[in-house]
């Protein structure tokens, strides 16, 4: 028995590796590509004092292009071509139950301010993935923003995205 069986068999087919890789591959070359048109801006350069702000990063980001033209054209002209699932169903379920509340966080960020924001984050996934009780998630979903705050606002004075609660409490 394989391990698509074992999880549900062909019912379980999500994304082939060989998509993923030339997806993934497609958008480091994007990528590369900003970094190096970026680059170029501010200049990519040999100057008379070394090299320019741009010269190290123009050329990471034009090997980081050329690794990755190699994969998708592999994955084009190869006969041996990986269309083994990525990725199960059950096991991209898992993916989305972080993913999806990590991607709600990150924009409450600019709603709510980093501190709350992170309060109902750390909350949400005590009590729902951890299934703690509420005695347990209170104390640590209050304490560790508590603690971060006095951290970044307080002792290294570098300021985080407020929200409405501490504009109200003057911060």
């Amino acid at each position: 028995m394989n391990s698509s069986d074992e999880h549900g068999g062909a019912n379980e087919r999500t994304v082939s590796t060989r998509v993923m890789e030339i997806v993934v591959a497609g958008v480091l070359m994007l990528l590369a590509v900003v970094v190096m048109w970026d680059s170029s801006r501010i200049g990519a350069g040999w100057a008379s004092d070394g090299p320019q702000a741009g010269y190290f990063p123009f050329y990471v980001s034009l090997l980081m292009f050329i690794a990755s033209a190699v994969t998708v054209v592999t994955n084009f002209v190869s006969n041996a071509r990986d269309l083994s699932n990525f990725v199960d169903r059950s096991q991209l379920v898992l993916v989305l139950k972080v993913l999806v509340p990590t991607i709600i966080y990150v924009i409450s960020i600019g709603y709510l301010g980093i501190y709350v924001a992170s309060a109902i984050f750390i909350a949400f996934f005590m009590g729902w993935l951890g299934r703690y009780p509420i005695y347990k998630i209170a104390p640590i979903a209050l304490f560790i923003p508590i603690m971060l705050f006095m951290m970044f606002e307080v002792w290294f004075l570098v300021p985080l995205p407020k929200g409405p609660l501490e504009t109200a409490l003057g911060f």
